[in-house]
C-alpha cells in the first residue's frame, strides 16, 4: 500500500493574533511544522501550538526560517553555513524544549521559506543544517524539497530525510520551484492542486511549468495553513488520496 505523509506550516502568528485556521486543520494533517520564533510565532504561540497538535495526535516538527519578521522569512539573506548551522540549533533547540515539557519527542525539522529555498541549491547551506540537526539529535528526520540539496545533505550526515513535495507550487523542469516571484508560481486552481497531488504520489512524476514530466519522490506533502480555503483544500486532498487507495501517516509510522 502506498504511504504519504500530510505536513502543515503552523504556529504563524504573534500573541493574540491569530493567523490561519491551525486548530481546524491539524485533524486533517499527520505532521505539523512549528514557526520558532525567528519569520513567525513567538514562546506563547509556539507552546500552544504544540499543546493543540499533540491533543489531535499530529507529530511535531520545527520550522526555523532566517531572522525576518517583516518578510515573513521569505527573503532571502547572506548567510554562511556556520551561520546557518546556529541559527538552525537555536531554533528547533527553542521548540525541542517545548515539546519535551509536554513529555513528547520532536518528529522532524523542517527549513522555512528562503532558509529552504537557498539550502535546496546549496550544499554547504544544507549540509550545515542537516549537521546542525543531527548534533541536536540523529533521529531527527529532515525535511526537504524532492532531489534538492538538503535531501543529499541528509543523507551525507547520516540522518533519515523525507522528500517534500507541494500541491500548489508549480515546478521547473530541474524539479525546483517556481519562484513566487514570477508569474504562475502558484496554483489556485483546486482540481489542478488535486491531479498533480494524485500524480505525484500515485505515478512519481510531475509537470513542470513547461509541460515536461520529471521524476519525483513523494514522501511528505505540504499544505499551506494560512491560505484562504486551506481546511477545505486539506478535506479534498485526504479524501481523493484515500480513495485511491493511499494510506495517510506520518513519517515515524513508516518506520
Amino acid at each position: 500500500m502506498r504511504t504519504v505523509d500530510l505536513n502543515c506550516d503552523l504556529g504563524e502568528s504573534f500573541g493574540a493574533y491569530r493567523l490561519g485556521r491551525d486548530e481546524e486543520i491539524l485533524p486533517l494533517v499527520t505532521s505539523a511544522n512549528i514557526a520558532c520564533g525567528f519569520h513567525a510565532g513567538d514562546p506563547g504561540t509556539m507552546s500552544r501550538t504544540v499543546k493543540l497538535a499533540l491533543k489531535h495526535q499530529v507529530a511535531v516538527g520545527a520550522h526555523p526560517g532566517l531572522q525576518d519578521l517583516i518578510g515573513f522569512g521569505r527573503r532571502e539573506m547572506k548567510l554562511s553555513p556556520r551561520e546557518a548551522y546556529e541559527i538552525t540549533v537555536y531554533q528547533v533547540g527553542a521548540l525541542w524544549g517545548f515539546v519535551r515539557a509536554e513529555g513528547a519527542v520532536l518528529q522532524h525539522v523542517k527549513p522555512h521559506g528562503a532558509l529552504y529555498n537557498m539550502a535546496a541549491v546549496s550544499a554547504g547551506l544544507a549540509e550545515a543544517i542537516a549537521e546542525a540537526v543531527y548534533r541536536i539529535d540523529p533521529e531527527l528526520i529532515l525535511v526537504g524539497l524532492a532531489g534538492s540539496e538538503l535531501i543529499r545533505g541528509a543523507k551525507k550526515t547520516g540522518l533519515r530525510s523525507a522528500s517534500e513535495v507541494f500541491a500548489d507550487r508549480t515546478y521547473q523542469r530541474d524539479g525546483s520551484l517556481t519562484s513566487r516571484s514570477e508569474p504562475g508560481a502558484l496554483i489556485t486552481d483546486e482540481q489542478q492542486s488535486l491531479q498533480q497531488v494524485l500524480q505525484m504520489v500515485t505515478e512519481g512524476k510531475v509537470r513542470s511549468i513547461g509541460g515536461e514530466e520529471r521524476q519525483i519522490a513523494a514522501e511528505t506533502i505540504c499544505l499551506h495553513g494560512d491560505s484562504p480555503h486551506a481546511v477545505e483544500f486539506a478535506l479534498s486532498i485526504r479524501s481523493l488520496l484515500e480513495a485511491k487507495g493511499v494510506e495517510i501517516r506520518n513519517l515515524r509510522s513508516t518506520d
